[in-house]
């Protein structure tokens, strides 16, 4: 168990990744997580109204199976599988995030003050998910894909808007670690 449990080394994780590709290019399918709420819409009938999503869902359910896969392993991977022990954070991310209230996950996987129960109690929290939510909705949807779809599948298949919005995300990330959040809290 000790194998599964704890981090594995990027060359397991990476062959695996390019394996998934290959099989996924073999099939001419193409991998993505952003799409799918695209057939999610699709499903309810909304295409009658807005063209965008008048497509054949029927055509992206592998898509849509992957993802309930992702949603039921993390599940399972995060109650069954985790062993926290080896999550070590460096002393000095432990303290940037104590001066900005936000605790060290202390052998958790995630803070609460950013994933616990109580965000749903504070009004600040709350609009913090929504904008954010909201931005990343209409960023991937503008970027033509999320950062699954762009870093893993259009990066392999070396296609340059990827590129192009890969790093984009890089440099958003930064902006938002360094600037953005510090703010907030």
């Amino acid at each position: 168990m000790e194998i599964i449990t704890h981090t594995w080394h990027w060359s397991v994780a990476g062959f695996l990744i390019a394996a998934v590709m290959l099989l996924l290019n073999y099939f001419g399918k193409v991998f993505g997580m952003s799409s799918n709420l695209r057939s999610l819409c699709s499903m309810t009938g909304v295409g009658k109204k807005v063209s965008f999503f008048d497509w054949n869902w029927k055509s992206q359910i592998w898509n849509i199976i992957v993802v309930v896969g992702a949603m039921f392993g993390g599940f399972f991977a995060v109650h069954f599988l985790s062993d926290f022990s080896n999550v070590n954070l460096n002393p000095q991310t432990i303290i940037q995030l104590n001066g900005m209230g936000i605790d060290s996950p202390k052998g958790k996987l995630l803070p609460n003050v950013l994933f616990g129960n109580e965000i749903v109690q504070s009004p600040k929290m709350i609009m913090i998910l929504l904008i954010g939510g909201l931005l990343i909705g209409f960023g991937s949807r503008y970027a033509g894909g999320c950062t699954s779809g762009h870093a893993i599948a259009g990066m392999s298949n070396f296609q340059l808007p990827s590129l192009k919005a890969v790093v984009g995300f890089f440099i958003g990330g930064l902006i938002m670690s360094h600037f953005i959040l510090p703010l907030l809290f």
